[in-house]
C-alpha cells in the first residue's frame, strides 16, 4: 500500500501529533508499506524509509514560535507524482486544506484526523465570535473525507454533535520503554527545584500557549511555599509566563529532548496539567509511564485517562481551591506511592502497536469503501 500523509506538523518539531505519526510510520514501514509525508519544509527529507516532501514554510504574524505551510499547489503536484493508494490528512487547517482539496479533485481515497481543538482555542485568544465559523469550516473540510479519526471518546461525541461524518476513535499509545521511572536522576531534580530537592516538585511539559492555562498555577505557588514547579517547553507566551511567575518557585527549562526529557518526567513527584482544550493530551500517558500521578483539570479527554485518587488527582478548572486541595493530597505518602504504581501499570497497557495496527485497519477499510463506491 502506498500512503500519502499530509500534516501541518512533522519532524524536527516535537508534539503529540508528531509522536503519533512517527510511531505509525515506523509500524507501516516495518510492514512494507510505502509512506510519503507532505509537511512544512523544516529540513527533514527521510524518516525510517518514508519519503518526506517539504512545502515552503514561514512564521505567521500571530504565532511566531514555529513555521507553518500555507495552502499550496505543490501538494497537487506531489500527489500526481507519487500516485498514492490513499491520502491521510492530519489536522486539516492550512497545508491540509490543499490535501483535502486535491485528494478530492484527483479522486484519491481520503481519511482525515482531528487532533487540535482549534474552535475551543478561540476562548483563549479573545476570538470567541469566530467559533461558529470555525466549526463550520472544519466540518466542511472533514466531511470531504470518507473516514474521520479523533483521539478520544469525548471529542468524538463533540464532533458527532457538530455534524462531522463517520468519526472513529484512534486509540492512544505511549513508548513505555522510553518513559520509565528508572530515568529518575538526582541532578535533574536539583536542576528543576533550584537545588531544593526535598520540596514537592510538579512538572508541566508542553507548548507554552494561552490555551494551556499555565497561568492558573501561580496561586498554588503563592499558597504553598513547599511546592516547586518546573515548566518544560517553549511557545509564544514563554516571555509573558516568565514575567508572571517571577518571584515564585518556578524553573523554565525550554524544550528538553531524549534522556533529559525522560529524566524531567521521572524526577518529579507529580505531573500537572491545567489545560481543558486537549483532544487527548498524549503527555498525560507519557507522565503516567514515567511513574507520575497526574494532577489534571477535569475535561472529557483527561477524565478518560486519569482515574481520581488511583492514577492521579482531578480538580475543577476554574477553582483554585480545588487545585490546592488536590496538591495537598500528595502529602499522603501511601496514596502517592499507590498512584505512582497504578499510573505506571495503567500506562503499560498502551504500547504504540495497537494504535498503529488500528490505523492500518482504517486504511484498509477506507480502500474497501472506496472500491465499493467505484463499482
Amino acid at each position: 500500500m502506498k500512503i500519502a500523509i499530509i500534516t501541518e506538523t512533522f519532524l524536527p518539531s516535537t508534539d503529540g501529533v508528531v509522536t503519533r505519526l512517527t510511531e505509525a510510520i515506523k509500524y507501516l514501514r516495518k510492514h512494507n508499506h510505502e509512506v510519503i509525508v507532505i509537511c512544512p519544509d523544516l529540513g527533514t527529507t527521510e524518516f525510517e524509509g518514508a519519503i518526506i516532501e517539504g512545502v515552503k514554510a514561514s512564521k505567521l504574524p500571530f504565532y511566531r514560535s514555529r513555521p507553518f505551510a500555507l495552502p499550496n499547489k505543490r501538494v497537487k503536484d506531489l500527489l500526481e507524482k507519487h500516485q498514492p493508494d490513499l491520502v491521510h490528512v492530519v489536522n486539516p487547517a492550512m497545508l491540509g486544506v490543499s490535501g483535502v482539496k486535491y485528494a478530492s479533485k484527483l479522486n484519491f481515497p481520503l481519511l482525515a484526523s482531528y487532533h487540535t481543538h482549534v474552535p475551543k482555542y478561540m476562548d483563549y485568544y479573545n476570538l470567541y465570535p469566530f467559533k461558529p465559523i470555525l466549526w463550520w469550516y472544519f466540518k466542511r473540510l472533514h466531511n470531504q473525507a470518507e473516514l474521520n479519526l479523533c483521539t478520544s471518546q469525548a471529542v468524538k461525541n463533540e464532533l458527532d454533535e457538530h455534524g462531522f461524518n463517520n468519526v472513529h476513535v484512534w486509540k492512544r499509545g505511549v513508548a513505555i520503554d522510553r518513559y520509565n521511572p528508572s530515568y529518575y536522576n538526582q541532578e535533574m531534580r536539583s536542576r528543576l527545584t533550584n537545588g531544593e530537592t526535598d520540596k514537592k516538585l510538579l512538572v508541566f511539559v508542553g507548548r507554552l500557549a494561552p490555551e494551556k492555562e499555565i497561568h492558573k498555577l501561580k496561586p498554588l505557588l503563592e499558597e504553598r511555599s513547599d511546592v516547586r514547579l518546573a515548566i518544560v517547553g517553549d511557545g509564544p507566551i514563554r516571555e509573558q509566563l516568565e514575567q508572571k511567575f517571577e518571584g515564585t518557585n518556578t524553573v523554565f527549562t525550554g524544550f528538553l529532548h531524549g534522556d533529559e526529557l525522560n529524566q524531567a518526567f521521572s524526577s518529579a513527584d507529580a505531573f500537572i496539567f491545567p489545560s481543558i482544550t486537549e483532544t487527548l493530551g498524549l503527555v498525560i500517558l507519557e507522565a503516567m509511564a514515567s511513574g507520575l500521578p497526574v494532577i489534571a483539570a477535569k475535561s472529557g479527554p483527561t477524565m478518560e485517562q486519569v482515574d481520581d485518587e488511583r492514577t492521579g488527582l482531578l480538580f475543577e478548572n476554574e477553582d483554585t481551591s480545588s487545585l490546592i486541595t488536590a496538591v495537598e493530597k500528595l502529602e499522603d505518602a501511601e496514596l502517592l506511592q499507590s498512584m505512582r504504581e497504578n499510573a505506571r501499570e495503567e500506562a503499560e497497557k498502551f504500547s504504540w502497536t495497537k494504535p498503529s495496527e488500528q490505523l492500518l485497519e482504517f486504511y484498509e477499510k477506507l480502500l474497501g469503501v472506496s472500491m465499493k463506491q467505484a463499482q
